[in-house]
């Protein structure tokens, strides 16, 4: 008699408790390879990928998508080559798992995203009718939102007859006619940011200084060698690399930016790991940059780079996420031209970039239009003076404004 391989869900870090199945890649039958990634599961930071613990064919699917796990539990089992195979005979699996047009689409094949899949359950739609837009055919919300726009525009007009028929609303959506609502519940990355945020602004007194910078100099500067700096290094120079090494060096000279509060102690790092807030097709992530003091301007860029790949494929870790003693956010990628940063916990101060925009501005006497940027730094005011605060922002101004600063260290 041959011993099933149970599918367990990995141990998970101290900050996570549970997890949510978010999609299985094989049906019960399939042939698994022994480490081919079986099933994706969600947490609050990042997308976890379960492998396949030995050789086989999938036997039995235990937990279904949406179901909530903890460490441990059983999401399946592996039956040696040859079980699990002829005929489905002994094979077994959820029936949450096809009972739906969602599940279904799973069994065949189809990626869905975590928001796409709660729409397609609620509107009773076949997914395999909506094309996907995302990696390797993976449907969005918004693919499902076009699928059902198309649907709509091809949809015979009504006539006056039909007109006369009470209006009636599709699976999930409320509303008057005309006026449609729809209720989707958050995603758990969305759901963990929103506890952090209210966290933050209750927890700590946060204030935000500001400051601009004249960015012609790094511009000029990166003009001059980025062509070099890719031939040499294999990676692009950006300006984040610049406001990276500002930081360090702007921390150094005020060390109580790079501390946190805990309890009624303070907690002073004797390192510089950066978290640099990424968009991902899931929200808002920031992965940390550590040692960042003992990076060279092209470890900072291409650490970035792996960050920003990372964040799109849905493949960062827990390690990339956490810790972190500052963080850089640049909604200037977005056109966000001022705003006031919140802290990211514990973190006590987190440097906000925006867009460079020229403007007139007084250089020697003369009025001339010079790249600026506004930049604003949110901190926890228990902990960190106004004055810190101002200095660390004027600090990184004059590094910026004359990037030889940062080679003499002055």
């Amino acid at each position: 008699m041959t011993t099933a391989t149970e599918i367990l869900v990995p141990a998970l870090p101290e900050s996570v408790a549970d997890a949510t199945i978010l999609a299985w890649h094989k049906k019960p039958g399939d042939r698994v390879n022994k480490g081919e990634n079986l099933v994706d599961l969600e947490t609050d930071k990042v997308v976890l990928e379960v492998p396949a613990p030995a050789d086989g064919h999938l036997s039995e699917i235990s937990m279904a998508v949406g179901e909530v796990v903890t460490a441990a539990t059983v999401l399946g089992r592996i039956g040696a080559v040859g079980i699990g195979s002829l005929g489905g005979a002994e094979v077994t699996e959820s029936a949450a798992v096809t009972s739906t047009p969602a599940g279904a689409a799973q069994a065949s094949g189809v990626v869905l995203a975590p928001a796409a899949r709660r729409l397609v359950k609620e509107l009773d739609l076949d997914p395999a009718g909506i094309p996907g837009s995302g990696k390797d055919g993976r449907i969005h919300k918004s693919d499902v939102v076009a699928h059902l726009d198309r649907r709509e525009a091809s949809s015979p007009i009504a006539t006056d007859a039909d007109s006369a028929a009470p209006f009636t609303q599709a699976p999930g959506l409320s509303g008057e006619a005309g006026r449609p609502e729809q209720r989707v519940p958050m995603t758990r990355l969305r759901a963990r940011v929103a506890e952090r945020l209210v966290q933050a602004q209750q927890t700590a007194a946060i204030l935000t200084t500001f400051n601009e910078v004249d960015m012609q100099p790094i511009m000029e500067l990166r003009n001059r060698y980025k062509d070099q700096f890719e031939k040499v290094h294999g990676v692009r120079m950006g300006f984040m690399s610049f406001f990276v090494k500002g930081a360090v060096e702007a921390l150094r000279r005020f060390p109580i930016l790079n501390a946190s509060v805990d309890g009624a102690d303070i907690i002073y790092h004797g390192y510089y790991d950066i978290g640099i807030a990424v968009s991902s097709p899931r929200g808002l992530v920031v992965p940390i940059l550590r040692n960042c003091d003992q990076l060279t301007m092209a470890g900072v860029e291409q650490g970035i780079s792996d960050f920003g790949r990372k964040a799109k494929d849905g493949t960062l870790s827990f390690e990339d996420l956490t810790g972190g003693t500052f963080s850089i956010t640049n909604g200037g990628v977005f056109g966000s031209l001022l705003s006031t940063p919140i802290l990211n916990p514990p973190q006590s101060a987190i440097l906000g970039m925006h867009k460079i925009q020229e403007r007139p501005m007084v250089v020697q006497g003369q009025i001339v239009a010079r790249p600026m940027m506004y930049l604003a730094l949110s901190y926890d005011h228990r902990l960190i003076d106004g004055r810190d605060a101002v200095q660390f922002l004027v600090t990184i101004k004059e590094v910026l404004e004359d990037p030889s600063r940062l080679l003499l260290g002055i």
